[in-house]
């Protein structure tokens, strides 16, 4: 090939994403709320009443969408004559995203997982001419298909409000809504024929529900109860209403080819592949069944579905499924990767002609090995440019537009992942996030059509989900430094010097992980079955974490009274702890592999004895720390105590064993008050006394024997049906004193 016509398939193809880049709106141009403008403004002062009781009064709103001329919102807020804030935006989630701007820059205020901050000044700071906020993004999506099996699983509607509300004001437009998909999927399997115990032995249980749903996993932790389906679709129900109502446009799912093997029986010739295990689940509980896209089957089955989503849940054109999630295809021919994502998207074009696919990008970050060039290219380009969204779902560590051309044209959300399995550790790419959606956004011919949160988990690290969620509606990257001190200020609702202090050190570096590639795992020794493998990195000095701490329990006595600052008290000291435990570790490690028993007995006793029991006590005394409310709202949905049994099952074994023999063990653990007190302090008491005994009787210590016995106690809590409390016990302010005269001494000897 001449160097003249190289040159020109390079144009092209430039030509080709500049095109694909300025045509990515006009596919999108039939996606917009539904609600009338009315609608919307009456749900925003349905909210602002939730939220600010009487004082809602004050502000005036309302929605006219022709403030808006290109699909991207905007709020234009002002003061009256009779000191109200009127405030007039192009959708009702404009409208409340503009009102927590006014609330947090004029009035101090923060709403978070973790409590709220809202004493309004009286009167209303005025308003000076007119505060127009507006953003770059079309979309701003929210969740992850995990958060509704690690965070929202047991949610009633109440919660699920809340939650509602704090999207709306957070400016989310895109969320996902899988609530209730399994009572459709019920629907269509017994049109299909199946019988009930074909239909009982596919679904897992409520805690594991995602995975089954991706096509990972089956059966483990089900049956699922009728009462289930029933109690899911009328939440559904009233989720989708309300998004609707603020102008959100929920993404409702897909059938993706994950099928039962009743299925077979039926339709004995169908093209289904049987899938390898997944993680380390055996065929029992894993080695899916996946149907051919090319099938005549699948359009069937996959138009069937979608039309009963339609029939239950109307729509607003944009459908999730994710082909190969965790899963590598048969092949890696394009011809064929290019023929299954055409398929996937005529079952839902054969529905519904407006469809939009929004696929999660992580199996090209996940599987990277098989997702060459030629391959992603090839899955993208089954469907038509712009009639896929793809997540690239952990940009802020993984970004995949940059090394696919923008995904190769099909339009594209920035998104942050920041947690796996809920975890509670503190953890932030904060100087990635400030700047990555920027970036994004300037990449030569971009198709980045929005901004995303999409975390495993929720109720975590409020601050990362404020900084990524407000950072859609500014035009550059903030000033950390100055940026962290306003959100303690509203946080606590006090400019006391020492909070803006330890937030400046906690952003600079807890909450600033530069490490390339780096996996938030909370890997800490403290929530891992002891051995003499376990990781006790740090991305960041502790010596920052102590002097943090120090600031802010010096700050602590007229602050007791905020919920959000008990929290961050809890937390902060929480995670002090979390380090401190494998420094003991480490000494506990030491003086066994050195044959000191004194040392060994002194470590293990502090850690066992001591610092465990006190970080249990000090969770305790908080209600956002308690396993006991985890267990309560799983308890609370069953109708009878078989139900019951079954969710406490669930609720007990995602938190701890991650399958029947420990297969994602600890993946998703939370360091909460009886979990601490019932699981990990138990198995660092185990592992210490065998060390101990080893030493004593001179037989070296075998990690497989000691395993085996620890499983007799990971699976005893599981099983031990004891009821953990519900209500907080204790001082927050005199138990994390304590551990503060106690420990922070010795912190600092260990730096």
């Amino acid at each position: 090939m001449s160097p003249r016509s190289s040159c020109s398939l390079v144009l092209a193809f430039a030509c080709c994403l500049f095109v694909a880049a300025h045509c990515t709106f006009r596919t999108l141009e039939h996606i917009k709320p539904q609600a009338s403008d009315k609608a919307q403004g009456r749900a925003v002062a349905g909210l602002l009443r939730r939220l600010l009781g009487n004082r809602s009064a004050e502000f005036v709103v309302s929605v006219n969408r022709s403030l808006s001329n290109d699909s991207l919102d905007v709020c234009e807020l002002r003061s009256s004559k009779s000191n109200k804030v009127v405030a007039v935006g192009s959708t009702g989630v404009a409208v409340a995203s503009g009102i927590y701007n006014y609330l947090k820059y004029f009035c101090n205020c923060h709403v978070s997982w973790s409590g709220n901050q809202v004493a309004l000044p009286s009167p209303l700071p005025r308003l000076t001419g007119v505060l127009r906020i507006n953003t770059q993004h079309r979309f701003r999506y929210y969740q992850n298909v995990c958060t509704f099996s690690y965070s929202s699983v047991w949610w009633d509607w109440p919660r699920w409000e809340r939650e509602i509300d704090w999207m709306a004001l957070n400016g989310i437009n895109l969320p996902l809504a899988f609530t209730g998909q399994e009572a459709l999927w019920q629907e269509v399997y017994r049109a299909l024929g199946l019988n009930q115990s074909e239909i009982e032995e596919f679904f897992a249980g409520p805690a594991f529900l995602a995975w089954n749903r991706m096509g990972n996993m089956f059966r483990f932790g089900g049956p699922l109860p009728q009462s289930w389906h029933v109690n899911q679709l009328l939440l559904q129900f009233k989720i989708l209403e309300r998004m609707r109502a603020f102008g959100m446009i929920p993404v409702l799912p897909a059938f993706s080819g994950n099928i039962p093997k009743g299925i077979l029986r039926l339709y004995p010739k169908a093209n289904v592949t049987r899938l390898g295990s997944w993680a380390r689940f055996n065929c029992s509980f894993s080695c899916s069944y996946i149907l051919d896209p090319r099938d005549p089957l699948f359009l069937q089955i996959g138009t069937l579905y979608l039309s009963q989503v339609i029939k239950q849940f109307g729509t607003d054109h944009i459908y999730n499924t994710d082909t190969f999630n965790e899963m590598t295809p048969p092949s890696s021919d394009p011809d064929y990767l290019s023929a299954i994502s055409r398929s996937v998207f005529a079952s839902m074009t054969a529905v519904d002609p407006q469809a939009i696919w929004l696929m999660q990008g992580w199996l090209f970050f996940n599987e990277a090995y098989f997702w060459k060039p030629a391959q992603i290219e090839a899955l993208l380009h089954g469907v038509p440019l712009g009639r896929m969204i793809v997540l690239d779902l952990f940009a802020e560590t993984e970004p995949i537009y940059s090394s696919t051309k923008s995904f190769y044209g099909q339009p594209f959300i920035w998104c942050m992942l920041h947690n796996f399995g809920g975890n509670s550790g503190f953890y932030g790419t904060v100087e990635s996030v400030n700047s990555g959606p920027f970036k994004a956004l300037s990449f030569p011919n971009s198709t980045m059509v929005g901004i995303g949160m999409t975390p495993e988990g929720i109720e975590q690290n409020p601050v990362m989900y404020e900084l990524m969620s407000e950072l859609a509606w500014r035009k550059e990257p903030v000033n950390l430094s100055k940026w962290v001190s306003l959100y303690a200020a509203r946080r606590y609702g006090s400019t006391q010097e020492n909070l803006a202090a330890a937030w400046k050190l906690l952003i600079a570096s807890v909450y600033n992980c530069t490490i390339p590639g780096y996996l938030n795992h909370n890997h800490s020794p403290l929530v891992r079955r002891p051995s003499f493998r376990l990781n006790t990195g740090l991305w960041y000095d502790p010596a920052d974490l102590y002097k943090a701490w120090k600031l802010i329990l010096e700050a602590a006595p007229p602050l007791m009274s905020k919920e959000t600052f008990r929290y961050d008290l809890v937390d902060v000291t929480r995670e002090v702890l979390q380090v401190l435990t494998s420094a003991f570790y480490l000494d506990i490690a030491d003086a066994y592999g050195n044959q000191r028993l004194p040392e060994l007995l002194t470590a293990g006793g502090v850690l066992v004895y001591d610092l465990l029991p006190e970080l249990n006590r000090l969770l305790s005394s908080d209600s956002n720390f308690l396993l006991g409310r985890w267990l309560e709202q799983a308890r609370s949905l069953a109708l009878n105590e078989d139900e019951a049994q079954l969710y406490d099952m669930n609720a007990r074994n995602q938190i701890t064993l991650w399958g029947p023999d420990g297969e994602i063990r600890d993946y998703a653990n939370k360091e909460w008050a009886g979990l601490m007190e019932d699981y990990y302090a138990q198995r660092w008491a185990l592992f210490v006394h065998t060390l101990v005994d080893c030493l004593n009787s001179g037989r070296p210590f075998k990690q497989d024997a000691f395993n085996q016995e620890v499983f007799q106690v990971e699976k005893g809590f599981i099983f031990n049906k004891r009821k953990y409390p519900t209500k907080p016990q204790g001082d927050t302010y005199e138990i994390a004193h304590r551990i503060f005269l106690k420990y922070y001494p010795q912190a600092l000897k260990r730096l």
